[in-house]
Protein backbone atom coordinates (compact mmCIF):
# COMPACT_ATOMS: atom_id res chain seq x y z
CA UNK A 1 0.00 0.00 0.00
CA UNK A 2 2.68 2.19 1.01
CA UNK A 3 4.82 1.64 -2.63
CA UNK A 4 1.49 2.55 -4.05
CA UNK A 5 1.14 5.63 -2.46
CA UNK A 6 4.28 6.80 -3.20
CA UNK A 7 3.93 5.54 -6.92
CA UNK A 8 1.16 8.07 -7.34
CA UNK A 9 3.13 11.10 -5.78
CA UNK A 10 5.95 10.64 -8.03
CA UNK A 11 3.72 10.15 -11.56
CA UNK A 12 2.50 14.48 -11.20
CA UNK A 13 5.99 14.87 -10.77
CA UNK A 14 7.32 12.85 -13.94
CA UNK A 15 4.40 14.63 -16.04
CA UNK A 16 5.71 17.85 -14.66
CA UNK A 17 9.32 17.28 -15.82
CA UNK A 18 8.18 15.89 -19.21
CA UNK A 19 5.83 18.97 -19.94
CA UNK A 20 8.79 21.45 -18.95
CA UNK A 21 10.94 19.37 -21.72
CA UNK A 22 8.22 19.80 -24.40
CA UNK A 23 7.44 23.08 -23.93
CA UNK A 24 11.46 24.11 -23.75
CA UNK A 25 11.61 21.87 -27.27
CA UNK A 26 8.97 23.98 -28.82
CA UNK A 27 10.28 27.29 -27.31
CA UNK A 28 13.43 26.28 -28.98
CA UNK A 29 11.77 25.87 -32.23
CA UNK A 30 9.64 28.64 -32.06
CA UNK A 31 12.69 30.89 -31.12
CA UNK A 32 14.62 29.60 -34.26
CA UNK A 33 15.70 32.66 -36.70
CA UNK A 34 17.37 30.93 -39.08
CA UNK A 35 16.76 31.74 -42.61
CA UNK A 36 17.32 29.29 -45.09
CA UNK A 37 18.03 30.92 -48.34
CA UNK A 38 17.58 29.18 -51.82
CA UNK A 39 18.33 30.77 -55.15
CA UNK A 40 16.76 29.09 -57.68
CA UNK A 41 18.02 31.01 -61.23
CA UNK A 42 16.69 29.57 -64.49
CA UNK A 43 15.03 27.25 -66.42
CA UNK A 44 12.87 24.77 -64.01
CA UNK A 45 14.18 21.46 -64.64
CA UNK A 46 14.58 18.06 -62.21
CA UNK A 47 17.42 19.13 -61.32
CA UNK A 48 15.81 22.28 -59.48
CA UNK A 49 13.06 20.46 -58.15
CA UNK A 50 16.04 17.95 -56.10
CA UNK A 51 17.68 21.27 -55.14
CA UNK A 52 14.73 23.01 -53.54
CA UNK A 53 13.59 19.46 -52.30
CA UNK A 54 16.41 19.55 -50.77
CA UNK A 55 16.99 22.89 -49.33
CA UNK A 56 13.41 22.59 -47.71
CA UNK A 57 14.50 18.78 -46.04
CA UNK A 58 17.58 20.38 -44.46
CA UNK A 59 15.33 23.69 -43.03
CA UNK A 60 12.72 21.36 -41.58
CA UNK A 61 15.44 19.53 -40.09
CA UNK A 62 16.95 22.21 -38.49
CA UNK A 63 13.82 23.71 -37.57
CA UNK A 64 14.27 27.17 -39.59
CA UNK A 65 11.97 29.94 -39.15
CA UNK A 66 11.43 29.75 -42.82
CA UNK A 67 12.77 28.95 -46.12
CA UNK A 68 13.51 31.81 -48.19
CA UNK A 69 12.97 30.92 -52.43
CA UNK A 70 14.75 33.95 -54.27
CA UNK A 71 12.99 33.00 -57.56
CA UNK A 72 13.96 34.69 -61.15
CA UNK A 73 12.57 31.90 -63.60
CA UNK A 74 11.03 31.94 -67.68
CA UNK A 75 9.30 29.31 -66.90
CA UNK A 76 10.26 25.15 -67.21
CA UNK A 77 8.63 22.40 -67.61
CA UNK A 78 4.72 21.53 -66.11
CA UNK A 79 5.10 17.89 -64.31
CA UNK A 80 8.15 19.43 -62.58
CA UNK A 81 6.34 22.59 -61.33
CA UNK A 82 3.59 20.36 -59.86
CA UNK A 83 6.26 18.56 -58.22
CA UNK A 84 7.61 21.74 -56.67
CA UNK A 85 4.06 22.79 -55.53
CA UNK A 86 3.54 20.15 -53.48
CA UNK A 87 6.99 19.99 -51.86
CA UNK A 88 5.79 23.62 -50.53
CA UNK A 89 2.54 22.95 -49.69
CA UNK A 90 3.39 19.81 -47.54
CA UNK A 91 6.66 21.55 -45.99
CA UNK A 92 6.91 21.34 -42.49
CA UNK A 93 8.60 25.05 -42.15
CA UNK A 94 7.18 28.27 -43.88
CA UNK A 95 8.26 29.02 -47.24
CA UNK A 96 8.60 32.09 -48.46
CA UNK A 97 9.10 33.12 -52.37
CA UNK A 98 10.44 36.73 -53.14
CA UNK A 99 10.49 37.01 -57.10
CA UNK A 100 13.39 38.68 -58.07
CA UNK A 101 13.16 40.07 -61.45
CA UNK A 102 11.15 37.01 -62.99
CA UNK A 103 7.95 34.35 -62.16
CA UNK A 104 7.70 33.51 -65.47
CA UNK A 105 4.47 30.54 -66.61
CA UNK A 106 6.37 27.63 -64.05
CA UNK A 107 7.62 30.35 -61.73
CA UNK A 108 4.08 31.94 -61.05
CA UNK A 109 2.70 28.58 -60.04
CA UNK A 110 5.45 28.33 -57.25
CA UNK A 111 4.99 31.50 -56.56
CA UNK A 112 1.05 31.10 -55.43
CA UNK A 113 2.38 28.15 -53.47
CA UNK A 114 4.44 30.16 -51.23
CA UNK A 115 3.07 30.87 -47.68
CA UNK A 116 4.08 34.31 -48.48
CA UNK A 117 4.96 35.92 -51.82
CA UNK A 118 7.14 38.80 -52.31
CA UNK A 119 7.87 41.09 -55.04
CA UNK A 120 11.50 42.88 -55.85
CA UNK A 121 11.78 46.48 -57.65
CA UNK A 122 11.36 46.23 -61.27
CA UNK A 123 9.46 42.76 -61.09
CA UNK A 124 7.07 40.47 -63.00
CA UNK A 125 5.21 37.43 -62.63
CA UNK A 126 2.20 35.77 -64.73
CA UNK A 127 2.10 34.89 -68.49
CA UNK A 128 1.17 31.43 -67.55
CA UNK A 129 -0.47 30.02 -70.43
CA UNK A 130 0.85 26.51 -71.41
CA UNK A 131 2.35 26.50 -74.75
CA UNK A 132 4.26 24.22 -77.52
CA UNK A 133 8.49 24.33 -77.23
CA UNK A 134 8.58 27.44 -79.40
CA UNK A 135 5.89 29.55 -78.53
CA UNK A 136 3.17 28.68 -80.68
CA UNK A 137 -0.68 27.73 -79.90
CA UNK A 138 -1.02 24.08 -79.45
CA UNK A 139 -4.03 22.50 -80.65
CA UNK A 140 -7.56 24.39 -80.49
CA UNK A 141 -9.16 21.23 -78.13
CA UNK A 142 -5.73 20.26 -76.42
CA UNK A 143 -5.30 24.09 -75.71
CA UNK A 144 -8.78 24.37 -73.96
CA UNK A 145 -7.88 20.95 -71.96
CA UNK A 146 -4.38 21.77 -70.85
CA UNK A 147 -5.32 25.32 -69.76
CA UNK A 148 -8.46 24.77 -67.92
CA UNK A 149 -6.64 22.05 -65.77
CA UNK A 150 -3.97 24.67 -65.33
CA UNK A 151 -6.15 27.64 -64.54
CA UNK A 152 -8.42 24.96 -61.69
CA UNK A 153 -4.58 24.51 -60.31
CA UNK A 154 -3.37 27.87 -60.11
CA UNK A 155 -7.15 28.94 -58.62
CA UNK A 156 -6.40 26.84 -55.99
CA UNK A 157 -3.92 27.74 -55.34
CA UNK A 158 -4.54 31.47 -54.77
CA UNK A 159 -7.61 30.41 -52.59
CA UNK A 160 -5.45 28.35 -50.46
CA UNK A 161 -3.82 31.76 -50.02
CA UNK A 162 -6.20 34.07 -49.78
CA UNK A 163 -5.10 35.81 -52.85
CA UNK A 164 -6.68 37.34 -56.12
CA UNK A 165 -8.16 34.54 -57.97
CA UNK A 166 -9.52 36.42 -60.40
CA UNK A 167 -5.90 37.86 -61.56
CA UNK A 168 -4.08 34.29 -60.70
CA UNK A 169 -6.37 32.73 -63.85
CA UNK A 170 -5.85 35.44 -65.74
CA UNK A 171 -2.09 34.66 -65.80
CA UNK A 172 -2.80 31.10 -67.40
CA UNK A 173 -6.49 32.10 -69.51
CA UNK A 174 -5.41 35.22 -70.61
CA UNK A 175 -1.45 35.18 -70.52
CA UNK A 176 -1.56 38.17 -68.32
CA UNK A 177 1.57 39.58 -66.99
CA UNK A 178 1.50 42.03 -63.56
CA UNK A 179 4.59 44.43 -62.16
CA UNK A 180 5.61 44.12 -59.27
CA UNK A 181 3.27 46.83 -57.71
CA UNK A 182 0.22 45.97 -59.69
CA UNK A 183 0.29 42.47 -58.16
CA UNK A 184 0.63 44.20 -54.98
CA UNK A 185 -2.40 45.77 -55.17
CA UNK A 186 -0.90 49.67 -54.67
CA UNK A 187 -0.40 50.57 -58.67
CA UNK A 188 -3.00 50.62 -60.69
CA UNK A 189 -3.85 48.19 -63.56
CA UNK A 190 -3.96 49.17 -67.24
CA UNK A 191 -7.02 49.67 -68.37
CA UNK A 192 -6.25 46.57 -71.06
CA UNK A 193 -5.66 44.46 -68.05
CA UNK A 194 -9.03 45.86 -66.28
CA UNK A 195 -10.97 44.72 -69.52
CA UNK A 196 -9.79 40.99 -69.06
CA UNK A 197 -10.39 40.85 -65.42
CA UNK A 198 -14.18 42.26 -65.84
CA UNK A 199 -13.50 44.54 -63.02
CA UNK A 200 -13.99 48.72 -62.63
CA UNK A 201 -11.37 48.59 -59.24
CA UNK A 202 -8.62 50.41 -60.23
CA UNK A 203 -5.97 47.98 -58.06
CA UNK A 204 -5.99 43.90 -57.47
CA UNK A 205 -7.95 43.53 -54.14
CA UNK A 206 -6.90 41.10 -52.98
CA UNK A 207 -3.66 41.23 -54.50
CA UNK A 208 -1.50 38.64 -55.56
CA UNK A 209 1.32 38.74 -53.29
CA UNK A 210 1.52 40.01 -50.09
CA UNK A 211 4.90 42.18 -49.60
CA UNK A 212 6.86 44.32 -51.87
CA UNK A 213 11.21 44.07 -50.68
CA UNK A 214 13.82 46.14 -52.35
CA UNK A 215 16.13 43.38 -51.56
CA UNK A 216 16.52 40.28 -49.50
CA UNK A 217 17.25 41.59 -45.86
CA UNK A 218 14.55 43.87 -46.19
CA UNK A 219 11.76 41.20 -46.68
CA UNK A 220 13.53 39.24 -44.01
CA UNK A 221 13.23 41.98 -41.63
CA UNK A 222 9.27 42.18 -43.02
CA UNK A 223 8.21 38.86 -42.83
CA UNK A 224 8.88 39.04 -39.06
CA UNK A 225 5.88 38.45 -36.90
CA UNK A 226 3.82 37.42 -40.05
CA UNK A 227 1.40 34.36 -38.75
CA UNK A 228 0.76 31.46 -41.71
CA UNK A 229 -0.63 28.05 -41.64
CA UNK A 230 2.23 25.68 -41.94
CA UNK A 231 0.85 21.52 -41.73
CA UNK A 232 -2.86 22.25 -40.33
CA UNK A 233 -1.43 24.43 -37.58
CA UNK A 234 -1.07 28.51 -37.28
CA UNK A 235 2.90 29.82 -36.98
CA UNK A 236 4.24 32.81 -36.55
CA UNK A 237 7.40 33.48 -38.24
CA UNK A 238 10.11 35.16 -35.84
CA UNK A 239 12.94 36.46 -37.79
CA UNK A 240 14.57 39.13 -34.74
CA UNK A 241 18.18 38.56 -34.79
CA UNK A 242 18.22 36.12 -38.05
CA UNK A 243 21.02 34.06 -39.26
CA UNK A 244 20.87 34.10 -42.83
CA UNK A 245 21.73 30.43 -44.13
CA UNK A 246 22.62 30.67 -48.06
CA UNK A 247 22.19 26.35 -49.21
CA UNK A 248 23.36 27.00 -52.38
CA UNK A 249 23.61 24.65 -54.99
CA UNK A 250 26.38 22.18 -55.38
CA UNK A 251 28.60 21.50 -58.45
CA UNK A 252 26.74 18.56 -59.37
CA UNK A 253 23.18 20.51 -59.32
CA UNK A 254 25.36 23.44 -60.83
CA UNK A 255 26.52 21.33 -63.80
CA UNK A 256 23.37 19.18 -64.50
CA UNK A 257 21.24 22.75 -64.63
CA UNK A 258 23.52 24.33 -66.62
CA UNK A 259 23.48 21.17 -69.63
CA UNK A 260 19.78 20.76 -68.73
CA UNK A 261 19.39 24.14 -71.26
CA UNK A 262 17.63 23.52 -74.70
CA UNK A 263 20.69 25.66 -75.77
CA UNK A 264 23.10 23.73 -74.21
CA UNK A 265 21.18 20.44 -75.61
CA UNK A 266 21.22 21.24 -78.98
CA UNK A 267 24.57 22.02 -78.80
CA UNK A 268 26.16 18.81 -77.46
CA UNK A 269 23.83 16.92 -79.54
CA UNK A 270 25.91 18.61 -82.31
CA UNK A 271 29.19 18.06 -80.92
CA UNK A 272 28.95 14.44 -80.12
CA UNK A 273 27.65 13.74 -83.78
CA UNK A 274 30.61 15.76 -85.07
CA UNK A 275 33.33 14.05 -83.12
CA UNK A 276 32.22 10.13 -83.81
CA UNK A 277 31.94 11.13 -87.41
CA UNK A 278 35.67 12.62 -87.06
CA UNK A 279 36.90 9.56 -85.35
CA UNK A 280 35.15 7.09 -88.08
CA UNK A 281 36.86 8.84 -90.45
CA UNK A 282 39.99 8.93 -89.04
CA UNK A 283 40.60 6.05 -86.91
CA UNK A 284 42.98 6.62 -83.92
CA UNK A 285 42.64 10.07 -83.04
CA UNK A 286 40.75 9.06 -79.97
CA UNK A 287 40.25 12.55 -78.84
CA UNK A 288 37.53 13.39 -80.68
CA UNK A 289 35.80 10.17 -80.55
CA UNK A 290 36.29 10.82 -76.24
CA UNK A 291 34.92 14.02 -76.48
CA UNK A 292 31.70 13.11 -79.13
CA UNK A 293 30.85 10.24 -76.62
CA UNK A 294 31.09 12.46 -73.55
CA UNK A 295 28.76 15.20 -75.48
CA UNK A 296 26.69 13.16 -77.19
CA UNK A 297 25.91 11.13 -73.02
CA UNK A 298 25.47 14.21 -72.00
CA UNK A 299 23.14 15.91 -74.74
CA UNK A 300 20.85 12.66 -74.29
CA UNK A 301 20.82 13.48 -70.49
CA UNK A 302 19.63 16.82 -71.24
CA UNK A 303 17.55 15.85 -73.63
CA UNK A 304 15.46 13.08 -71.99
CA UNK A 305 14.83 15.26 -68.99
CA UNK A 306 13.88 18.31 -71.32
CA UNK A 307 11.11 15.40 -72.54
CA UNK A 308 13.07 16.33 -76.56
CA UNK A 309 10.59 14.59 -79.32
CA UNK A 310 12.63 12.00 -81.24
CA UNK A 311 11.08 13.38 -84.41
CA UNK A 312 13.63 16.11 -84.04
CA UNK A 313 16.74 14.06 -82.96
CA UNK A 314 16.32 12.15 -85.68
CA UNK A 315 16.27 15.05 -88.36
CA UNK A 316 19.39 15.93 -87.01
CA UNK A 317 21.26 12.72 -87.15
CA UNK A 318 19.57 13.46 -91.11
CA UNK A 319 21.62 15.99 -91.43
CA UNK A 320 25.02 14.62 -90.53
CA UNK A 321 24.01 11.99 -92.90
CA UNK A 322 23.30 13.96 -95.53
CA UNK A 323 26.47 16.27 -94.83
CA UNK A 324 28.68 13.55 -94.91
CA UNK A 325 26.97 11.83 -97.99
CA UNK A 326 28.05 15.33 -100.02
CA UNK A 327 31.15 14.49 -98.99
CA UNK A 328 31.96 11.54 -100.75
CA UNK A 329 29.18 12.00 -103.74
CA UNK A 330 29.05 14.99 -106.42
CA UNK A 331 25.51 16.18 -105.71
CA UNK A 332 27.11 20.44 -106.20
CA UNK A 333 25.50 21.17 -102.46
CA UNK A 334 21.85 19.48 -102.96
CA UNK A 335 22.72 17.17 -99.73
CA UNK A 336 24.26 19.90 -98.13
CA UNK A 337 21.11 21.85 -98.57
CA UNK A 338 19.16 19.87 -97.61
CA UNK A 339 21.34 18.44 -94.32
CA UNK A 340 20.57 22.67 -93.43
CA UNK A 341 17.09 21.91 -93.83
CA UNK A 342 17.32 19.12 -91.31
CA UNK A 343 18.90 20.13 -89.42
CA UNK A 344 17.00 23.74 -88.72
CA UNK A 345 13.59 21.76 -89.13
CA UNK A 346 15.37 19.45 -85.70
CA UNK A 347 16.38 21.94 -83.66
CA UNK A 348 12.72 23.94 -84.15
CA UNK A 349 10.92 20.13 -83.36
CA UNK A 350 13.51 19.23 -80.55
CA UNK A 351 11.42 20.74 -77.30
CA UNK A 352 7.99 21.25 -79.13
CA UNK A 353 6.76 19.33 -76.17
CA UNK A 354 3.03 20.96 -75.62
CA UNK A 355 1.77 19.55 -72.09
CA UNK A 356 5.37 19.00 -70.62
CA UNK A 357 6.17 22.94 -70.64
CA UNK A 358 5.33 26.33 -70.34
CA UNK A 359 7.92 27.24 -72.93
CA UNK A 360 11.55 25.74 -74.11
CA UNK A 361 13.09 26.03 -77.09
CA UNK A 362 16.50 26.61 -79.15
CA UNK A 363 17.32 30.19 -79.52
CA UNK A 364 17.63 31.30 -83.18
CA UNK A 365 21.23 32.67 -83.06
CA UNK A 366 22.32 29.41 -81.19
CA UNK A 367 20.60 27.49 -84.56
CA UNK A 368 22.32 29.75 -87.10
CA UNK A 369 25.66 29.40 -85.21
CA UNK A 370 25.62 25.60 -84.92
CA UNK A 371 24.25 25.23 -88.65
CA UNK A 372 27.13 27.34 -89.93
CA UNK A 373 29.94 25.46 -87.44
CA UNK A 374 28.91 22.60 -88.89
CA UNK A 375 28.36 23.30 -92.26
CA UNK A 376 31.91 24.75 -92.31
CA UNK A 377 33.73 21.83 -90.52
CA UNK A 378 32.32 19.67 -93.38
CA UNK A 379 33.36 21.41 -96.36
CA UNK A 380 36.56 21.64 -94.95
CA UNK A 381 37.62 19.44 -91.96
CA UNK A 382 36.19 16.28 -93.36
CA UNK A 383 37.38 17.14 -97.34
CA UNK A 384 40.65 17.21 -96.28
CA UNK A 385 40.53 14.01 -94.01
CA UNK A 386 38.92 12.64 -97.65
CA UNK A 387 41.88 13.77 -99.78
CA UNK A 388 44.40 12.48 -97.25
CA UNK A 389 42.94 8.95 -97.37
CA UNK A 390 42.57 9.04 -101.46
CA UNK A 391 46.09 10.57 -102.22
CA UNK A 392 49.36 8.48 -101.63
CA UNK A 393 50.22 6.38 -98.92
CA UNK A 394 53.50 8.01 -96.50
CA UNK A 395 54.69 4.53 -95.90
CA UNK A 396 55.33 1.63 -97.76
CA UNK A 397 57.05 1.25 -101.58
CA UNK A 398 54.60 3.16 -102.85
CA UNK A 399 55.38 6.05 -101.12
CA UNK A 400 59.05 6.00 -101.49
CA UNK A 401 59.59 7.81 -104.34
CA UNK A 402 60.53 11.06 -104.29
CA UNK A 403 62.16 10.78 -100.31
CA UNK A 404 65.68 10.93 -99.19
CA UNK A 405 67.65 7.96 -98.45
CA UNK A 406 71.42 7.61 -96.76
CA UNK A 407 73.88 5.83 -98.63
CA UNK A 408 75.26 2.63 -95.86
CA UNK A 409 77.72 0.69 -98.52
CA UNK A 410 78.83 2.27 -101.68
CA UNK A 411 76.81 2.80 -104.15
CA UNK A 412 78.47 1.93 -107.54
CA UNK A 413 76.40 1.34 -109.16
CA UNK A 414 74.63 -0.52 -106.65
CA UNK A 415 74.96 -0.87 -102.76
CA UNK A 416 72.51 -0.27 -99.73
CA UNK A 417 70.77 2.47 -98.68
CA UNK A 418 68.70 3.26 -95.26
CA UNK A 419 64.93 4.72 -95.70
CA UNK A 420 62.01 4.44 -93.11
CA UNK A 421 63.55 2.22 -90.84
CA UNK A 422 64.67 -0.34 -93.50
CA UNK A 423 68.02 -1.34 -95.36
CA UNK A 424 66.95 -1.40 -99.59
CA UNK A 425 69.42 -2.58 -102.22
CA UNK A 426 69.51 0.40 -104.70
CA UNK A 427 70.65 1.43 -107.89
CA UNK A 428 72.53 4.51 -108.91
CA UNK A 429 71.84 6.22 -111.83
CA UNK A 430 75.28 7.59 -112.56
CA UNK A 431 78.68 8.21 -110.60
CA UNK A 432 79.64 6.91 -107.47
CA UNK A 433 78.01 7.95 -103.79
CA UNK A 434 79.95 6.68 -100.49
CA UNK A 435 78.39 6.13 -97.31
CA UNK A 436 76.63 8.74 -95.39
CA UNK A 437 75.65 10.61 -98.25
CA UNK A 438 71.77 11.25 -99.28
CA UNK A 439 70.67 10.05 -102.13
CA UNK A 440 66.51 10.94 -103.88
CA UNK A 441 64.70 7.59 -104.72
CA UNK A 442 63.48 7.91 -107.96
CA UNK A 443 62.01 4.67 -108.64
CA UNK A 444 60.47 1.76 -107.00
CA UNK A 445 61.85 -1.78 -108.61
CA UNK A 446 60.30 -4.61 -106.89
CA UNK A 447 62.82 -5.21 -104.29
CA UNK A 448 65.33 -2.37 -105.07
CA UNK A 449 65.32 1.45 -105.25
CA UNK A 450 66.90 3.22 -108.15
CA UNK A 451 68.17 6.33 -107.35
CA UNK A 452 70.06 9.98 -107.72
CA UNK A 453 72.91 12.13 -105.94
CA UNK A 454 70.91 14.83 -104.23
CA UNK A 455 71.01 18.07 -106.13
CA UNK A 456 71.02 16.23 -109.51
Amino acid sequence: MTRFIRILLVIPFILGLFSLLVGAAIGERNASSEIHVLRVDGTIVPVMQDYIDRGITKAEEENAAAVVIDLNTPGGLLDTTENIVDRILEARVPVVVYVNRWAGSAGTFITMASHVAAMSPGSRIGAATPVSGEGEELPETYQKKITEDTAAHIRGLANMRGRNQEAAVATVAEALSFTGKEALGIEPLTDAHKEVLETEKGYLDPPLVELYAKDLDSLIGKIDGVQVEVGGEEITINTEGYHKNANDMNFIERFLLAISNPNIAYILLSIGSLGIIFELSSPGTFVPGITGALSLLMGFYSLSILNAYWAGILLVFLAFALFIAEVFTTTFGILTAGGIVSMIAGALILFSGGPSAFSLNVDWWVIAVVVIGVVAFFVFAIQAVVRTQRGKQPTGADGLTGMTAEVRTTLDPKGIVFIHGELWQAILDEGQAEPGEEVIVKEVDGLKLKVSKKGE
